[in-house]
């Protein structure tokens, strides 16, 4: 892959989760929290799940070299448990989702070529050492998102909204 592929996917992501979140919006703080069967229970959950996973994969990379976006306050703090959900209020997740998206389109639009070719050294949350290709790390982060995605779809159709968020306009 090269790094346009990501610069790509990631203007892609902020994309469909604009769309998304616009049918999010129109939830009542019950159906945002309503339990709805799947493993992570409600909309709220996935899209703290999908909030935090993102916010962790970044944290993570900012150890591969110094990327100037991870300079910024938000990254201060240390990774969420994947076991947490951090977003009680859906105006909150609202309010920090596009920001977050945009730290992610300044990542991969930081990313070289070299960055993406190589082998890298990490560990994951449970503390295990792994060595992958960078490039296939970033890639999964991405397609990490548009599986959950399609969970909460799916969340949204049993709610009684429609949706189709899966056709974008890079932005």
């Amino acid at each position: 892959m090269q790094k346009d592929t990501f610069t790509l996917i990631a203007r892609y992501n902020k994309s469909v989760n604009k769309k998304m979140n616009a049918v999010i919006k129109t939830l009542s703080p019950e159906e945002w929290k309503r339990e709805l069967g799947g493993y992570f229970r409600s909309v709220r959950g996935l899209c703290s799940h999908l909030y935090i996973c993102d916010f962790n994969w970044l944290k993570r990379f900012s150890g591969k070299r110094d990327f100037s976006v991870f300079k910024d306050e938000l990254f201060g703090c240390e990774p969420y448990s994947f076991q947490d959900v951090i977003f009680d209020d859906m105006e909150e997740y609202l309010s920090k989702r596009p920001v977050l998206d945009e730290k992610i389109i300044a990542f991969t639009d930081e990313l070289k070529d070299d960055d993406i070719n190589i082998n890298w050294k990490y560990i994951d949350s449970h503390g295990v050492p792994h060595e992958r290709n960078f490039g296939d790390l970033v890639f999964h982060s991405f397609n990490h998102d548009t599986f959950h995605r399609g969970m909460i779809s799916l969340y949204l159709e049993l709610l009684g909204r429609e949706n189709d968020f899966s056709y974008f306009e890079i932005v």
